[in-house]
């Protein structure tokens, strides 16, 4: 461990922004002054956002508080599992293998596609009428 406690990173996912201080604690993430479970309201997403730390086996070790901007509850879940992931790796170089294994490193590019002149969304074309 580092001579400091407290390990920050950033996580991002299509438009969500997520900085994240890591503290020693007990295992809780708190998103905006909020409980994980008030700030991510369906099951599926809070434990997305907390994989990291179980996969690190880091919940006893680690609390997480998170700052976050921009986006909906998917890209701040998405957001928040990576700026942990990138924080356990600050406090622990050698986690680097099991969180890369268990695809917690990458970064999701995917973003909402422009819509473009003359179609209703980014693809769907108007009704096609024959008369």
């Amino acid at each position: 461990m580092n001579e400091t406690s407290d390990f920050f990173a950033v996580g991002r996912r299509k438009s969500a922004i997520a900085r994240v201080k890591l503290v020693p604690g007990k295992g809780q993430i708190i998103v905006n002054g909020n409980p994980l479970h008030e700030a991510l309201p369906r099951a599926d997403l809070q434990q997305a956002a907390s994989e990291p730390l179980r996969v690190a086996s880091a919940a006893a070790k680690f609390s997480a508080m998170c700052k976050l901007n921009g986006g909906g509850v998917t890209g701040w879940a998405g957001a928040i599992s990576l700026g942990i992931a990138r924080a356990l790796i600050k406090s622990d170089p050698e986690l680097r293998p099991v969180l890369k294994k268990a695809g917690l490193l990458s970064r999701d590019p995917r973003v909402k596609e422009r819509k473009k002149p003359g179609l209703k969304r980014a693809r769907k074309a108007p009704q096609y009428t024959k008369r």
